[in-house]
């Protein structure tokens, strides 16, 4: 059973930077792709970015230029790194594994709050 454990949320004023972590408990297959995903209040989770078991990162427009997705197998990590934020970034960040039509391989974990605000 994988679970995964996201951190490094928190309060931000607008241009400002954070980084997220994605700590995975349990075994990942290693061959599919690992993404962090964001829900806003009332609205659906949106896929934000994605990196693949090779590494190729791929993003939404809003976010790209700004956002960095990474990964270190050894610790079964996944990482965001956020700068320049804007109050449009304010949501709870998820990660997990997607699959087709908007799935995911594993349960959600609790998510991360990141506010960008002054």
């Amino acid at each position: 059973q994988v679970q995964f454990v996201e951190s490094g949320g928190g309060l931000v004023q607008p241009g400002g930077s954070l980084r997220l972590s994605c700590a995975a408990s349990g075994r990942i297959s290693s061959i599919v792709p690992m993404a962090w995903y964001r829900q806003e209040p009332g609205k659906q989770r949106e896929l934000v970015a994605t990196i693949t078991n090779g590494g190729i990162t791929s993003y939404i427009g809003s976010v790209q230029g700004r956002f960095t997705i990474s990964k270190d197998n050894a610790k079964n990590t996944v990482y965001l790194q956020m700068n320049n934020l804007k109050p449009e970034d304010t949501a709870v960040y998820y990660c997990n594994a997607p699959k087709s039509q908007g799935r995911v391989f594993y349960s959600w974990g609790q998510g991360t709050q990141v506010t960008v605000s002054s």
